[in-house]
């Protein structure tokens, strides 16, 4: 594997995708809008009452066999915060569509594409480059809004067991591990699709499809259906090593550089 061919190729990526101004917008703003909304909320929470005892105790079992000796306002800040998890961990899904959905069929509809193709680039090269340009932004935009919320939520009130909560080691592997596992799931379907698609924005929506899963889990977390535990993190890192081994190897064989540079018109 070339190293020097994968970089020139994310150096092209990055210089052509961040002229887009949808995906400066992800990369930038959606970051800023996920970490500014919980911190806000959290903001809210502090001037309520302490006696919330009684809100406390509508929580999910599960969440309170959790929730340990805290006091009832950081036991709720600490329910608050969790419900946001599931939005830091979004993001690695939500941004790098954008990218990824575009580099191949946007690239064949400026006719960019085939001069790389014509290239002794591998389609395992290619693919890695291209998925490494479009995770690796969404990877550290969450990281950094991720770091942001640790440091603001002190500021804007929350207690010292909800801050400890959030580098608890669900934060930690949400963040760390599952995010980028879900980033190149993401990136691999992504580019799937669109070399299988003739229209940018047709790329786009159907790679949007792979959110699905994360809102399913959302909603059963709203609901108390499921509780985001240490055993459901590890559950989601298997099955997401599993998927991404199985999405990378699917990517490189469904991609058919012979037909996009003979056939695709």
């Amino acid at each position: 594997m070339n190293t020097q061919r994968i970089l020139t190729v994310i150096d092209k990526e990055w210089s052509e995708v961040f002229k887009n101004r949808l995906v400066l917008f992800m990369v930038a703003f959606l970051p800023i809008i996920f970490t500014v909304l919980p911190l806000g909320i959290l903001y809210a929470t502090a001037g309520a009452s302490s006696d919330l005892s009684g809100d406390v105790a509508d929580l999910p079992a599960q969440f309170l066999a959790q929730c340990g000796g805290a006091p009832p306002i950081e036991c709720l800040q600490i329910f608050i915060m969790n419900q946001f998890l599931l939005l830091f961990m979004m993001m690695p899904l939500i941004i790098p569509v954008s990218i990824a959905a575009y580099s191949v069929v946007g690239e064949k509809t400026t006719r960019s594409l085939e001069p790389l193709l014509a290239t002794p680039i591998s389609t395992g090269e290619l693919l890695l480059a291209k998925g490494l340009a479009a995770a690796v932004p969404a990877v550290v935009a969450t990281w950094l809004g991720y770091l942001i919320f640790i440091v603001g939520a002190p500021l804007v009130g929350a207690g010292p067991a909800a801050v400890a909560s959030l580098v608890s080691p669900v934060w930690l592997l949400a963040i760390l591990v599952v995010g980028p596992l879900m980033s190149v799931m993401a990136v691999n379907f992504a580019i799937m699709v669109s070399s299988r698609v003739t229209d940018p924005r047709v790329a786009e929506q159907m790679s949007a499809i792979i959110i699905v899963p994360v809102l399913a889990v959302l909603f059963g977390q709203i609901g108390g259906l499921i509780v985001l535990n240490v055993a459901f993190v590890i559950g989601a890192i298997v099955l997401l090593l599993a998927a991404d081994a199985g999405l990378v190897a699917l990517a490189v064989r469904v991609f058919e550089r012979e037909a996009i540079l003979t056939r695709w018109k």
